[in-house]
């Protein structure tokens, strides 16, 4: 396949066809990646720049139907003001490009909660912060509304105080549906610095790994209930997440150091925990509550979570007289169990694809290609923080063109399965990041 290959693609397409597949209502199941989120928040032309929205115009060539998104009011983001990019000041007075709130001067944020359920049913259903372990739960939009996680449901479900998310995304009759849940599972553990619990044998919490037989009964009920009037679909599984600029860009050994800064340390710890410094590059201390001591340093083949207060690094002392506390921190034991639970899930996703014939999106393996770099449209890209031209600056969700990117690769795999040859997207004609 030309993505998994890292070619250019060749835009020069054939009458296009629709193969064996029916795109005339389509419907997008998914987290905050279906939905567009994108640096840090949920904001119109984010959602404008979504993968549904672009597979929704590729598949007008092929007989889709009209595509209707339930769009916020504006561009500052909500619940939470966008991340930008700007000068800023670090507490070491170096001038340099970093994300900040978007400052405005518009705040159009006004009636982001209003619920336009009347002008639906909508094409796109996907939710930030959706766990497959959610999709049944009746009064979804209303709890989530509640606790503050992810208001966006109660905008545009219907009955929010009694409605499961799978009846709302059953609402289209859909013909094709693309289903992307799952990352969310393991994705709030992983962004918590693993303070959840590992499959709890309840309903698990925000920042839990969802059990493995509760994932599965609820990702076949939505399945099967998609296809149960002859829906065709793609099935999208879940990347490792630890590969992404959340988990990558902050290096383990990112602490530089002065001969004489070095001995201090050494000094002021004494050799406690293990911990030794040297001139140049060192690895971080972080908390640890395994260790005699509480604390040791880092490995390198742990992570330092993006959130990590930046000044705290620099000046703060984070790292180096102070331990990094263990929330901005992923272990090697919360690293297995992300990425042990990530397989699991997906392979309950590829034994659905293969139950239902349907088509299967190894997005995993496809997004872990990033790490080296891909082309496409002539254009390089990668899984870099800020310049790599795919990730957004929250270091989780995606560009415009990264968006594009990903719809040009749920197509690859929908051709290949029914037949068809739908046209790729233009990928040059979307932004990344966009630079002052």
């Amino acid at each position: 396949m030309c993505l998994l290959a890292a070619c250019k693609p060749n835009l020069k397409t054939n009458t296009p066809t629709k193969g064996s597949a029916d795109f005339s209502r389509y419907v997008a199941v998914g987290n905050s990646l279906t939905a567009g989120y994108a640096d840090n928040s949920l904001y119109r032309t984010g959602q404008e720049n979504s993968y549904p929205e672009r597979l929704s115009e590729q598949f007008k060539m092929v007989g889709g139907g009209s595509f209707k998104q339930p769009l916020m009011p504006g561009e500052s983001g909500y619940p939470s003001p966008k991340l930008v990019l700007a000068l800023t000041t670090s507490c070491t007075g170096v001038r340099s490009l970093s994300p900040i709130p978007y400052p405005g001067p518009v705040f159009d944020t006004a009636g982001s909660l209003t619920n336009i359920s009347i002008s639906g049913p909508y094409n796109n259903v996907g939710v930030p912060g959706i766990r497959v372990a959610d999709y049944l739960l009746p009064g979804y939009a209303f709890v989530a509304y509640a606790l503050g996680g992810a208001p966006y449901a109660y905008r545009f479900y219907s009955s929010p105080t009694t409605e499961r998310p799978l009846d709302e995304a059953l609402k289209i009759n859909a013909t094709f549906f693309t289903c992307w849940l799952g990352s969310n599972d393991v994705l709030g553990y992983a962004t918590s610095g693993g303070s959840g619990a590992v499959a709890p044998p309840g309903f698990p919490l925000p920042n839990d790994i969802t059990a493995a037989p509760l994932f599965q009964n609820n990702y076949e009920t939505v399945i099967d209930s998609l296809t149960a009037h002859g829906a065709k679909g793609a099935l999208i599984n879940i990347p490792d997440v630890t590969t992404i600029p959340f988990f990558t860009t902050i290096p383990p050994n990112g602490l530089t150091l002065r001969k004489g800064q070095a001995d201090s340390l050494n000094a002021a710890y004494g050799g406690a925990g293990g911990v030794k410094f040297a001139a140049g590059a060192n690895n971080f201390v972080i908390q640890d509550t395994t260790s005699p001591f509480g604390f040791r340093q880092i490995k390198n083949d742990e992570l330092i979570l993006l959130t990590v207060p930046q000044d705290s690094l620099t000046c703060g002392g984070w790292g180096s007289i102070k331990p990094i506390p263990a929330s901005f921190v992923l272990d090697e034991t919360e690293i297995n169990n992300v990425k042990t639970y990530t397989t699991q899930f997906n392979q309950i996703i590829a034994t659905a694809a293969t139950k239902h014939n349907l088509a299967l999106v190894d997005m995993n393996s496809f997004l872990g290609t990033l790490q080296s770099g891909i082309s496409f449209d002539g254009i390089r890209f990668n899984a870099k923080f800020v310049t790599g031209g795919v990730f957004s600056l929250d270091g989780v969700h995606l560009t415009p063109r990264g968006y594009a990117i990903v719809a040009n690769h749920i197509l690859d795999a929908i051709n290949s399965k029914y037949g068809a040859s739908v046209p790729m997207a233009n990928v040059s004609q979307y932004n990344g990041v966009i630079f002052p």
